[in-house]
């Protein structure tokens, strides 16, 4: 069993069926799934997108200069940071964000030491606005974050089963991965994460996880040893 997990949620998935936003529904599943696995004595830290309320790179369509445009999408996952802080609150269980951008009193500013401690004393931890420096997605925020608190795994938790050598959504024949490696994510150019989000997690022998988050108690059941989901790391 892992001790302590980097869990990364997409901010598209926090609006549910909505076009945009965040659904309550969908926010108080999550925050009961999280809770379950913390209360199984498992450490949380959490990285959220921002992309059911505003994306970097959509801002540039839009003619938003490359920077401001980051700097919004930045903002964006403190909102839903801060959503989630207060259901997983709600559920009766303590709850730190830390920000990579100085923004006392919504949340603490990011440091290693403060993380750790939080999680060691059973607090759920969420990292809000990325690294804090546009380019840079929260799916690299996500690596930096679990490589820095010492995670033995990223969870990415998405709105399909795993990795699959297709997209599942367009290619019903398309064939899930239960086990893949790094090398072989790069050479078939699969979707996973990013580029340097990928290359972080490898050479720091950080293993991805990618796994259906909106069934609901997923998170518990690949917590407690099932075999879902795709495992992606150096060795198969």
């Amino acid at each position: 069993m892992y001790k302590r997990i980097l869990l990364k949620l997409s901010g598209e998935s926090l609006q549910g069926n909505l076009s945009g936003g965040i659904c309550e529904d969908r926010l108080a599943e999550y925050a009961e799934q999280i809770i379950e696995v913390a209360k199984m004595g498992i450490q949380v830290g959490i990285v959220i997108g921002g992309g059911n309320i505003f994306r970097g790179l959509k801002g540039i369509e839009r003619g938003f200069d490359r920077v401001k445009g980051d700097q919004m999408g930045m903002l964006a996952t403190v909102i839903n940071a801060l959503a989630l802080q207060s259901a997983i609150e709600t559920g009766g269980v303590r709850c730190k964000l830390l920000t990579a951008i100085k923004m006392e009193p919504i949340g603490e500013f990011y440091a290693k030491q403060k993380a750790i401690d939080a999680l060691t004393k059973g607090e759920i931890v969420i990292f809000a606005a990325g690294t804090g420096n546009p380019y840079f997605t929260t799916d690299t925020g996500a690596s930096l974050r679990g490589i820095e608190i010492g995670a033995d795994a990223m969870l990415k938790g998405t709105r399909v089963d795993g990795v699959y050598d297709s997209d599942p959504e367009k290619n019903p024949k398309a064939t899930k991965f239960d086990r893949i490696t790094f090398d072989e994510v790069y050479n078939r150019n699969l979707k996973v994460m990013d580029l340097t989000a990928t290359a972080m997690c490898a050479q720091n022998n950080l293993p991805i996880i990618v796994f259906n988050m909106d069934k609901k108690g997923n998170l518990k059941r690949l917590l407690s040893g099932e075999e879902i989901g795709t495992v992606v790391t150096n060795q198969k």
